[in-house]
């Protein structure tokens, strides 16, 4: 699992760097986004909807996690 750290920064930025980031895994493997903008918790999951990506849940306050599936 890579760990991306996007605190600080307000969306969209974390979604962006998480479309730029996701390209360098292979399937299956998972992105941790460290965000503490509360937009984040809706426009990640939203953007993995939307990417065809799977949103693994959040496993702590301002982290997401994702799995890269295509």
């Amino acid at each position: 699992m890579i760990e991306l750290d996007c605190r600080g920064e307000k969306c969209p930025l974390p979604v962006i760097h998480l479309a730029q980031r996701i390209k360098d895994l292979k399937i299956g493997q998972t992105v941790r986004v460290l965000a503490d903008d509360p937009a984040a918790a809706n426009d990640i999951p939203a953007w993995c909807r939307m990417k065809e990506q799977e949103y693994l849940g959040s496993p702590s306050p301002g982290a997401f996690e994702v799995r890269r599936l295509s």
